[in-house]
């Protein structure tokens, strides 16, 4: 059975003014947008870039739960740092939530919206592909 297009919002002010869901699920594909340390009063982890993608992660799987899927079923990711300075650490992090997952992954440095923004991610979801982990 084909499901339509399904949407889930994290109630950002950025995703009402700039047009967009914070993950999109399309069949058995979900597409996660890029993702920052925002929490309902504002920025997340300030100044630390570990915090801050811990912070991402947990937000990112909430919305891929909600469209029936789970962090097992991640497989790619996309991270997006302010500072290349900060690659060791935020990769390090990464491999904590996905060693046992091991999604492509893709990190760059890149210049974000908000100097308090030090990590976005963004990822790729196939329900199902968690069931091989």
């Amino acid at each position: 059975m084909s499901r339509g297009k399904e949407t889930v919002s994290t109630g950002t002010d950025w995703e009402e003014m700039a047009g967009y869901s914070r993950a999109v699920r399309i069949g058995d594909r979900i597409l996660v947008s890029g993702t920052t340390a925002t929490g309902p009063d504002g920025p997340v982890g300030e100044g630390d870039p570990v915090a801050q993608i811990h912070f991402i992660v947990d937000k990112i799987e909430a919305a891929i739960q909600q469209l029936g899927g789970v962090l097992n079923d991640v497989v790619r990711t996309r991270v997006f740092i302010s500072n290349i300075d900060d690659w060791e650490p935020v990769a390090r992090a990464h491999g904590e939530r996905f060693g046992h997952i091991r999604p492509a992954n893709t990190l760059v440095e890149a210049r974000l919206v908000g100097s308090e923004y030090l990590v976005e991610m963004e990822a790729e979801v196939v329900i199902g592909a968690g069931d091989a982990v």
